[in-house]
């Protein structure tokens, strides 16, 4: 009785032993591999998200028919030379606001989806990434999203010069790796449209609106 009672003592403190060993494994496993999986999962996370925002300004841009005219008003003298061009502050604004609710409403419909990390990709392999337990990931939209437009006038040949207009776009998320998170800035530049002007571009213009302007 003596020996059999000594024996199970013994199973017993051999498999608490193997219990604990087995907690700190996982502990320092987590402590160790936890900030990689959030950096995988904050740069697949940005992906994402520069995606959705610059899937709804094209589309914003393809469903109003953007053209260069309605950003810009060109004044020409008699000779028709150009004398002075004029962002359409009205029209750029309203534009802003809208491409400002469509990228909201595509960060809102991301936050609805989760995707999954498979723990592989923490080693680096390309033969590994694929497997492993796979750890499930949301990226939450932070605050509002600040839409502005940007201008570059560029050499495009003789006497000619390329006007450029772009989207400045800024937004924050969070990325939810329970049980931590992150907060990531996501910016991009989205080319709208451009014009050649011929001749000798004006030293007046009408500035557009400020950089960034918050959505409501």
């Amino acid at each position: 009785m003596r020996y059999k009672r000594r024996k199970k003592r013994r199973v017993l403190w051999v498999l608490a032993a193997f219990f604990l060993a087995l907690g700190g494994l996982f502990y320092w496993a987590d402590r160790i591999l936890r900030p990689t999986i959030l950096k995988i999962a904050e740069a697949q996370a940005v992906h994402m998200a520069t995606e959705a925002i610059n899937q709804a300004v094209r589309q914003e841009i393809k469903e109003s028919n953007l053209q260069y005219d309605d950003l810009v008003r060109l004044h020409k003298d008699s000779q028709g030379h150009i004398v002075l061009m004029q962002a359409d502050t009205v029209k750029i604004n309203g534009f802003m606001a809208e491409v400002t609710l469509d990228v909201q409403r595509a960060l809102q419909e991301l936050a609805q989806k989760t995707f999954r990390i498979p723990l592989g990709q923490v080693t680096g392999s390309q033969l590994l990434a694929n497997y492993g337990p796979r750890i499930s990931v949301t990226v939450i939209p932070v605050g509002t999203v600040r839409v502005g437009v940007d201008d570059r006038f560029e050499q495009a040949g003789i006497n000619q010069t390329r006007h450029r207009i772009y989207l400045d776009l800024s937004a924050e998320v969070r990325i939810v790796v329970p049980p931590q998170s992150t907060v990531a800035l996501v910016t991009e530049k989205v080319p709208l449209v451009e014009s050649i002007i011929v001749g000798q571009v004006p030293g007046t213009f009408v500035q557009f609106p400020p950089l960034f302007k918050e959505s409501p």
